[in-house]
């Protein structure tokens, strides 16, 4: 057996208090995440780790990336036909999470999956280079591949099919939005006495804020 038990680190980088928030999660997520940006410029800060419930009743966990946000909630693209994609068709309430440990930070996001409009999606797709178009048609992501090659043919053949024509965006592939019900900020602190506030969304459309322990 490995033991991890020696494992520890002082958290000592920064303090979450109720004086210094806004009314608006969305408003503090965005300060967050361009003060990691400034903080950790190599490191990809739009990573997420996306939970579903899966259609076998176990929950399921990916890194994926997110790539927009605004008050209506927060945005990644897949292919609809995905393991994921297909678990959130049965069951919308998805978690994200970021931990970015640069700034011993965690944002944990309880909220509704729903597809994005089309506009959404094919002005996303179009900005994509050509290969991750390409890619996104090649693959039937989350199904059994006899092997690599397969795909590597597949792929080839697809940039001979599309060489000097426009790549379209296939209609299984798209965005989801995530809108968000609940929103957990985490910030570590020394003698694992870490804050925690936790925004809640009220029938109104305001947020309610409290301090959760440690």
């Amino acid at each position: 057996m490995n033991d991890l038990s020696n494992y520890r680190k002082s958290y000592e980088k920064s303090e979450l208090l109720e004086s210094s928030i806004p009314e608006d999660p969305i408003n503090l997520f965005n300060r967050w995440f361009h003060e990691v940006e400034d903080f950790d410029a190599a490191g990809e800060v739009n990573a997420m780790t996306v939970s579903t419930i899966g259609l076998d009743g176990f929950p399921k966990s990916r890194v994926v990336l997110l790539k927009k946000f605004n008050e209506e909630g927060f945005i990644f693209f897949t292919n609809y036909n995905s393991e994921k994609g297909r678990a959130i068709a049965e069951n919308p309430n998805v978690c994200l999470s970021f931990f970015w440990e640069s700034m011993e930070r965690q944002v944990i996001i309880k909220g509704i999956a729903s597809k994005t409009s089309e506009d959404i999606s094919d002005n996303y797709f179009a900005s994509r280079p050509d290969g991750s178009k390409l890619g996104a048609i090649a693959s039937n992501q989350s199904e059994v591949v006899a092997s690599r090659s397969f795909l590597e043919e597949n792929l080839k053949q697809l940039e001979k099919d599309f060489e000097g024509k426009e790549i379209p965006r296939p209609k299984h592939w798209g965005g989801f939005l995530v809108t968000p019900v609940e929103v957990e900020f985490w910030q570590g602190r020394p003698n694992r006495m870490h804050d925690r506030i936790l925004y809640s969304a009220q029938e109104d459309f305001s947020w309610k804020i409290e301090r959760l322990s440690p």
